[in-house]
């Protein structure tokens, strides 16, 4: 018979050194706990995880068994379960990088009741192996608790689809008497419908977070020199920090490793292409070391939980703002500044719209995407503040946040609607004169007067509108068609090497009835810290020490890397820069003046107390 729950608070505070929890956790957690179904929205950073262990861990304790995590990725059942064994909770996971005796061996103490959570992919879940073993746990009683995370995968309108999420329907129809929990930092309406549907999680109580990440600074810069733009980004705001580089093409990404090597920053690639142990090497090296730079595709990311990344880079744009959304909030998951800073220009906008339309999807599937890829457009055009319109797309309201590019440099808008008439004009007379489409350079050489050798060859100078345009620099131009592009006034012929067709759309715009509004092209000075920067000398979460603190901060890292290397996990596993800072700004003499430090908890006391007061007095 099930025995009384212990509270939730208590175990926050013995196992994970926490005083109180944070935003919606505390109500998340008791309804878990509880046995109710949740469906939980939160961005990264905000604490999911513990929405789901803790009421493991108390529903374990009263005697309901083993909880069930349905995980994507192997890096993360491996961070996640070297972390709960860290803080002396029962944990384990089954993956492919298990031997057959291991795996029998976990499953064996599964059986048992031992462990409190196993990780697992949702491959492993499906199997007719492990649903037996399910059935035998749930016959006994000892089904505690099913969280699914990253359960956006689940939805074809997310950002990260995963077929094999579609098969978790069978818990629910398989074990209906067992709570499910499922997570994601990114859904908006229609995604969460489809979670909702799909996980057959009408009846779960749903927790929203606030979207709001007020410690990132977003940024999104017009596309000129694109790896010269990012060298100075990273030379002049992060130097020696950690940071991700996402690129669109496996190609792309070890060139900017590469790139980023020869200019003295320690930079590795990361891609599907590579050899399994040379990405996963990589993906080591970014987590436990410091300072290290990832350029990726979006193969790399989901599940990292690095709390000291300081900026997130895009030198191409994603596909939707769910993408952006999540990629960008890879940094600065500790709640200290970080940058989010985008390159975006014509070319991505040809690139998104060509692969939405030449997808194998049915027109339907091809509408939402035209839309998801029409609101980023629209935050990237933005000219007032970045959050608000981010925000907006979840249905978030909120104010000018005085911490993006829009807000610190507001830039000035000019009236592109002669332009556009005068392009679009262009391309209706070259389509008539010569029975053939051209791309986007060719129409703004005719617009500008520039005489070359194409012109000459197609006889485009005798056109009425050859130098109609010369008062527009091809800067101005490229926006004002990157604008057309994303509103559909024209559209991008991927079958014929990118040439522009007009729309219906291009008809107000021509007649004038369709206004064209534009930013100016604006760059922000180089080395514009913001206010308060860390210096290299230490992270931002130490600046405030004395030197003292800063020698003890210092020791400290040093001891904790050590550590770190011995039981092979990132060094934020054992503690947090936060948990260090306090401790070398408390300097504690004894284990009871440690045990009140956030983030240690009654094993890592045990386990770790007297080397960090050894490390201190030494300092």
């Amino acid at each position: 018979m099930p025995s009384a729950r212990p509270a939730p608070a208590a175990i926050l505070h013995e196992i994970f050194g926490y005083e109180q929890f944070r935003g919606p956790q505390a109500a998340i957690v008791e309804h878990v706990a509880a046995g109710g179904d949740a469906l939980v929205l939160m961005p990264t950073g905000g604490g999911k995880s513990l929405c789901y262990q803790i009421p493991a861990i108390a529903r374990q304790r009263a005697g309901h068994g083993v909880t069930v995590v349905v995980s994507p990725l192997i890096a993360l059942m491996h961070d996640q379960v070297g972390a709960l064994h860290e803080a002396g909770v029962d944990a384990a996971f089954l993956n492919s990088t298990l031997s057959g005796d291991q795996a029998n061996a976990v499953e064996k103490r599964m059986l048992r009741g031992e462990v409190t959570l196993l990780y697992a992919a949702p491959e492993r879940v499906t199997t007719p192996r492990f649903l037996a073993q399910l059935d035998s746990l749930h016959e006994r009683g000892k089904l505690s608790l099913f969280a699914i995370d990253e359960a956006h995968c689940v939805s074809q309108w997310g950002h990260d689809f995963r077929p094999e999420y579609r098969a978790l329907t069978v818990l629910h129809e398989r074990y209906a008497s067992v709570p499910r929990i499922a997570l994601t930092a990114t859904a908006d309406a229609i995604t969460r419908g489809d979670i909702v549907e799909r996980l057959q999680l009408e009846r779960a109580r749903l927790f929203v977070s606030s979207f709001d990440r007020p410690n990132i600074r977003y940024t999104i810069v017009e596309k000129k020199e694109p790896v010269a733009q990012l060298l100075r980004f990273i030379e002049s705001e992060h130097e020696g920090d950690a940071g991700i580089v996402y690129c669109q093409t496996r190609k792309r990404v070890e060139e900017i490793a590469l790139t980023l090597c020869s200019h003295g920053i320690a930079a590795l690639p990361y891609h599907a292409g590579l050899d399994a142990d040379v990405r996963q090497a990589n993906q080591d090296r970014f987590l436990r070391d410091e300072g290290v730079v990832m350029a990726a595709t979006i193969a790399f990311g989901m599940g990292i939980d690095k709390p000291d990344v300081r900026f997130v880079a895009h030198l191409d744009m994603p596909k939707n703002i769910e993408g952006y959304y999540q990629e960008t909030g890879r940094a600065g998951r500790d709640g200290l500044p970080a940058d989010a800073w985008m390159a975006y220009g014509l070319q991505d906008v040809v690139n998104q719209r060509r692969m939405i339309d030449e997808s194998p999807a049915d027109e339907e599937f091809k509408r939402v995407m035209r839309g998801k890829l029409d609101a980023l457009l629209a935050l990237a055009e933005a000219t007032d503040c970045r959050r608000v319109r981010l925000l907006g797309y979840f249905g978030e309201d909120s104010q000018p946040c005085g911490n993006c590019d829009n807000c610190l440099h507001p830039p000035q808008v000019w009236d592109g609607t002669d332009a556009a008439r005068k392009l679009l004009s262009t391309i209706y007379r070259v389509q008539q004169q010569s029975g053939i489409s051209f791309g986007a350079g060719h129409v703004m050489d005719i617009v500008r007067g520039k005489q070359t050798e194409k012109v000459a060859q197609f006889g485009h100078e005798r056109l009425s509108t050859f130098g109609i345009g010369a008062e527009f620099s091809e800067t101005q131009l490229r926006g004002v068609l990157r604008q057309l592009i994303a509103t559909g006034a024209l559209a991008v012929d991927g079958q014929a090497f990118n040439t522009l067709q007009l729309t219906e759309g291009s008809r107000a715009v021509l007649k004038g009835d369709t206004p064209v509004q534009l930013r100016e092209s604006v760059s922000l000075p180089a080395g514009s810290r913001r206010k308060g920067g860390a210096s290299k000398a230490a992270p931002a979460v130490a600046a405030a020490l004395t030197d003292g603190g800063q020698a003890r901060f210092a020791a400290l890292k040093a001891w904790r890397g050590e550590v770190a290397r011995a039981h092979n996990l990132p060094a934020y596993v054992i503690f947090h820069d936060a948990t260090l800072a306090s401790i070398a700004a408390l300097a504690p003499g004894t284990l009871a003046e440690l045990q009140g430090i956030s983030g240690i908890g009654e094993k890592k006391l045990q386990a770790y107390g007297a080397e960090v007061l050894r490390v201190v007095s030494a300092a």
